[in-house]
């Protein structure tokens, strides 16, 4: 009974409405009458995949699909595993399930502007052919058409009937104790009285008339029919934004495929005449062959010459204790050495040449090969300065599930309670260390076996902690990550690919503060992954984490390891 009122109090705040002229009402009114048609598109939005009926307690799926409450609840009842009915998307658990309000607020507009939600009355007194009912009486509890409304309309006795507009079922406004008009509602009980009521069970209650109950609840419902106006126009906004976005897209990509069509002309037009040129000049370039096969004899002589000088550094360097310095000028030993332009020797010296590269080769795997053992026994070195890490609950996502130990992090489904602070990331799924380092040297391991993509390195104290975040140096972040399975990234100020023999299980990170030098390894293969070099520390770093999502495979944690008893101070 209480919603039909609601539903009453609805068509009467939305006769005020209409009647105001403020061009927002006229153009809402206008959108919502053309979209209102039981064959247009809002009608298909609005219609549940499984009952295709229009949505009753909309609910959304984590797949973002939506559909009746009792309709999904049925279908997962009557199932081991819960899928999604439209994408067959499949969850580890049951969602929980709440009702889209913003939704069902749409259905109930679309419902009233299509028709679908009133119900017609018919005269009780006429015969034959019944009228239209166009008021009904409570004491009488009959409906009236026009003709026989007019006894109340002039009787005076009559006229103290009361008058509401015609209702389905009658019933639901009368006291079914006793027989009387629900003229009242207790404030107290949140129910319709009669006068019988008012004065015996809820004698003592805050009991007022319908029509100032009525007045307070139109109010409520103008507020709510206003804020729901303004979503569905912002929404229809959007959409017009995505539109034009996409058609200026398609003009680019257009305009784009045009002009690479011309440039791939006019390259094959370079290129043929590049061609003949070429044909006049092989003559000439023969004559100079003999010269030129002389001068690339020199250069192998010299790059052989270079190739033994590394040769010798390294041997030396295979026995320094200067581990810093080793691992500093590690890149730059490990680059070949300049090699000449092979395809401008003449095909006399074919074999020649081929057999100087095969040496060449030969000697370049020699060096990288020696180049390689020197990881290890450093990375083992480097272990020396591990340090205890734990991670920090104030800094951590709603979304992140700590250990009561701090060594592991994973993100679940729900976002869980925590007072906000200027310490926590409340977009991105991140998490710092509780230890903070401003000199020295420290190192720490994170385990990553089974995950599909993460985050792991170091950040500045200072760094940005809300909305979405950028990584790179220069807003404080020296991080290598993980995505789509098998794409690692080390975030420079462009992010630089990586590409490793194996897949890391244990990754190592280690820094020196000093030297500005934060270096990735992989603890299994014992095999360096990537370094920050020449980097400038200026305040406290914290250890940096993020186990990103928990869908599919990806909701394995993040586990701290820590292999040796720490016994090397932490620089706080």
């Amino acid at each position: 009974m209480f919603i039909i009122l609601l539903k009453r109090l609805e068509e009467e705040s939305r006769a005020k409405a209409e009647s105001l002229k403020q061009s927002e009402a006229r153009s809402m009114d206008e959108s919502l009458t053309t979209l209102s048609s039981s064959s247009g598109p809002l009608a298909e939005e609005l219609q549940c995949s499984i009952c295709l009926d229009p949505f009753t307690d909309p609910v959304s799926t984590p797949c973002g699909h939506n559909f009746c409450k009792s309709c999904l609840n049925q279908c997962w009842d009557n199932s081991q595993t819960y899928n999604c009915p439209l994408c067959k998307e499949t969850f580890r658990r049951r969602p929980d399930l709440k009702i889209n309000t913003a939704l069902r607020e749409v259905v109930l507009l679309f419902k009233e502007k299509s028709g679908q939600s009133k119900t017609e009355v018919l005269c009780d007194i006429c015969d034959g052919i019944k009228m239209k009912a166009l008021k009904m009486c409570l004491v009488c509890q009959i409906s009236y058409c026009q003709t026989h409304l007019e006894p109340h309309q002039r009787v005076p006795k009559l006229k103290k009937h009361k008058l509401i507009d015609p209702v389905e079922n009658l019933v639901d406004y009368i006291c079914q104790k006793h027989e009387k008009p629900l003229e009242l509602f207790c404030r107290d009980d949140q129910t319709f009285v009669c006068f019988l009521c008012a004065v015996t069970n809820h004698k003592s209650h805050n009991t007022v008339s319908i029509e100032e109950e009525s007045e307070e609840r139109k109010s409520q419902l103008m507020k709510m029919q206003t804020d729901v106006k303004k979503r569905i126009l912002d929404r229809m906004k959007r959409i017009q934004d995505l539109k034009s976005s996409a058609k200026l897209r398609q003009e680019t990509s257009e305009k784009e495929k045009a002009e690479s069509i011309e440039l791939f002309t006019d390259l094959i037009s370079s290129i043929e005449r590049c061609q003949s040129e070429q044909l006049e000049m092989m003559e000439q370039k023969q004559k100079a062959a003999e010269k030129q096969t002389e001068e690339f004899i020199k250069e192998l002589e010299q790059e052989i010459t270079e190739l033994k000088r590394r040769d010798t550094e390294l041997q030396q360097l295979s026995h320094t204790e200067d581990h810093l310095h080793l691992l500093q000028i590690n890149p730059s030993l490990s680059r070949p050495a300049h090699t000449s332009r092979w395809t401008e020797i003449s095909h006399d010296t074919h074999e020649s040449e081929t057999n100087l590269r095969k040496a060449l080769t030969q000697l370049q795997e020699t060096l990288d090969e020696k180049l390689s053992k020197t990881v290890p026994q450093e990375l083992k070195r480097i272990q020396r300065y591990e340090v205890d890490v734990t991670l920090d609950p104030d800094t951590a996502h709603p979304l992140l599930i700590l250990s009561n130990d701090g060594k592991q992090v994973t993100c679940g489904d729900t976002e869980l309670e925590f007072k906000d602070n200027t310490k926590r990331f409340d977009y991105c799924y991140n998490v710092l260390a509780k230890e903070g380092f401003s000199s020295g040297r420290f190192y720490f391991e994170v385990q990553v076996k089974g995950k599909m993509e993460w985050d792991l390195g170091v950040a500045r104290e200072s760094i940005n902690r809300k909305g979405m975040i950028t990584l790179s140096p220069e807003n404080g972040f020296w991080t290598v990550v993980l995505r789509n399975e098998n794409h690692y990234q080390a975030y420079e100020s462009s992010s630089v690919s990586l590409s490793l023999r194996v897949k890391p299980q244990v990754v190592g990170v280690f820094v020196d503060y000093e030297e500005g030098l934060v270096s990735f390894y992989d603890v299994k293969s014992r095999s360096h992954i990537y370094s920050f070099t020449g980097q400038s520390f200026t305040e406290k770093l914290l250890p940096y984490f993020s186990p990103n999502d928990n869908e599919g495979e990806n909701a394995v944690p993040l586990i701290i390891s820590c292999q040796s008893k720490c016994i090397y101070p932490m620089h706080q």
